[in-house]
């Protein structure tokens, strides 16, 4: 098993948003107010229970306040790299940094696990969308995976990057 690390945007870049009151593409930044969505008949909560911040890599809590908007993403370059939608507290909070976790955000929703080689180059086969709950199986396949080098988690319905994956 291959030792793991979710990576939050850098800090720098909440910092920047906060201060600026801009996104990556020049766009005002939307303030939202996060109000949690209840669990799905039975008790489901693959919807996600807040907005997901992607610095601290946790769901906002209801009431809290929250920026939105498009991020630049550093990986994958070239042919598939994309701008992502995200959400960062409106007040700074601290990164996540845990070594073998799954960042918590990416629990209780529904999620796509996009694999990557040195090249950029997106590995069909080792790719996986299902529940979040269930992410480390198809995680750690794609980790332990030579030519893989990194890995992002999206959204599977609408593809917003929650992480980036990376071996320690």
């Amino acid at each position: 098993m291959a030792d793991f690390r979710c990576i939050p945007i850098p800090s720098e870049l909440g910092e920047r948003w906060r201060r600026t009151g801009l996104d990556d593409a020049g766009n005002r930044l939307r303030r939202v107010t996060d109000a949690a969505r209840p669990a799905e008949p039975g008790g489901s909560r693959l919807n996600g229970t807040g907005s997901p911040c992607r610095h601290c890599l946790q769901d906002a809590t209801p009431g809290q306040e929250l920026l939105l908007g498009s991020y630049r993403m550093p990986r994958p370059q070239g042919i598939y790299w994309t701008p992502s939608p995200i959400f960062v507290h409106a007040e700074s909070c601290a990164g996540f940094d845990g070594i073998n976790e799954i960042a918590p955000i990416v629990r209780n929703r529904l999620v796509s696990v996009r694999a990557y080689d040195r090249d950029h180059q997106c590995l069909y086969d080792l790719g996986h969308a299902g529940d979040g709950n269930a992410v480390e199986e198809p995680l750690l396949r794609a980790l332990d995976a030579p030519r893989t080098a990194f890995v992002s988690i999206h959204t599977a319905k609408p593809g917003c990057m929650l992480c980036q994956v990376e071996r320690v």
